[in-house]
């Protein structure tokens, strides 16, 4: 009968037709994606569209014989045939009921598997910046860098190692740090550098020998300076070094008029010579490359960060966690209203928008990221105790609710 080749046409294009759209190939994988939720999407469809029509027959056909007089003849073939039809109908409605469940776990698997994709994990977090262009913040958290785009996490490409004095620069980034388990590079990497984001890493010093864990290298100077922790093969003594050559020399900064333990260091974007130091008293800098300091800020300090146009944005623990911008020239502080971080949770590392000081991103010690695009009017929380958070504000799926919380000690 008619009813019965067009349930079974659709049956067979509805399960048939999409084989071929999640065959292996050569497809860039977000087509496969696209492809793929598009599937899920219109199997789910076209699924419950086959089952209320299924089951709209059957009620139909069932009415029908009701109608009928099977003690004529001509009636009790018309039964027959509307009973094979419901049996059609009954067997199409379970398989279409059975598409609609299953097309439905696969849609839900694929919108989880893209939730935990946008949501990475962030083991650790061991510095912060931001590339070039201004488009993407990179995290290393220990099991290799995760990247901040347009809203939504990723993993980067490359070797998963374990980065420590992680420092972007115009061109890439320096670190230090540990191989990733089961890598053939040694342990530790000393100093090496990176132009590809990762993708390979150029060795420069002290490869198999040192762990640098405070290090910072100038945005565009590409001036190392780092804080040796042992003596080894090209440093004598322990302290701050710098080198203004890819490590092909180091200096041995005196640091006179230093007071305090060291937390964080923060090389000038350009002034080769300018270095940042901060300590549990205070924010100290130095013009001739820490042989001596000044001190301009008495407060503790947790993290420090130059932007691009040179001004020093410094994190301090005190009664409370506090992010100020200093002017170098004047020491003109500018502080930012921050949402309320919590007892102990000191604001680590600091990132600041290379073309645009409006738009700052910072991490705290229980692996909290914020960030601002209009100059801290507004903060949106990106990763919450080390689990990324994609914005929507960013990636433009809906409005959001910000974080816009003064400091408040009794939270």
């Amino acid at each position: 009968m008619k009813l019965k080749g067009i349930l079974f046409s659709i049956f067979m294009f509805l399960y048939s037709s999409p084989i071929g759209v999640l065959a292996h190939g050569t497809e860039e994988e977000h087509q496969q994606e696209v492809a793929s939720n598009t599937f899920a999407t219109n199997g789910l469809l076209v699924s419950a569209a086959i089952l209320v029509t299924g089951i709209i027959s059957i009620f139909v056909m069932n009415r029908r014989m009701k109608t009928l007089n099977v003690k004529k003849q001509k009636e009790k073939g018309k039964r027959d045939s509307l009973q094979k039809g419901v049996k059609i109908g009954q067997w199409v409605s379970i398989v279409s009921l059975v598409g609609v469940i299953s097309f439905g776990i696969f849609s839900f698997i694929n919108t989880k598997a893209k939730d935990i994709e946008n949501s990475v994990e962030l083991m650790h977090v061991h510095g912060l910046g931001i590339t070039n262009d201004g488009e993407e913040i990179y995290v290393p958290a220990h099991d290799g860098l995760k990247v901040f785009e347009a809203g939504e996490w990723r993993s980067a490409k490359g070797d998963k190692h374990d980065y420590m004095g992680f420092s972007m620069v115009d061109d890439g980034f320096y670190s230090s740090g540990h191989p990733e388990p089961g890598s053939s590079m040694k342990n530790p990497f000393g100093v090496v550098k990176s132009n590809d984001m990762g993708e390979n890493l150029e060795i420069l010093d002290l490869y198999g020998e040192i762990d640098f864990h405070g290090m910072s290298v100038g945005y565009n100077s590409h001036t190392i300076y780092v804080f040796n922790p042992q003596a080894n093969s090209r440093m004598d003594d322990v302290g701050l070094h710098y080198s203004m050559d890819d490590t092909k020399t180091w200096v041995k900064a005196e640091l006179k008029g230093i007071s305090g333990k060291l937390s964080a260091i923060a090389a000038h974007p350009t002034e080769e010579k300018t270095v940042a130091l901060g300590t549990t008293e205070g924010v100290f800098v130095s013009h001739d490359g820490g042989q001596t300091v000044n001190q301009i800020s008495n407060l503790p300090v947790s993290g420090l960060s130059f932007s691009r146009q040179g001004d020093l944005f410094a994190g301090f623990a005190s009664d409370k966690m506090a992010i100020s911008k200093i002017n170098l020239e004047t020491k003109e502080q500018t502080a930012y209203e921050i949402p309320s971080l919590g007892e102990g949770n000191a604001i680590n590392y600091i990132a600041v928008n290379p073309n645009d000081e409006n738009n700052i991103v910072f991490a705290t010690g229980q692996k909290d990221l914020y960030l601002t695009i209009n100059n801290g009017e507004e903060w949106e929380k990106i990763a919450d105790k080390g689990t990324g958070i994609a914005s929507q504000s960013l990636t433009g799926e809906g409005e959001h609710e910000h974080e816009h919380e003064h400091e408040d000690n009794g939270e």
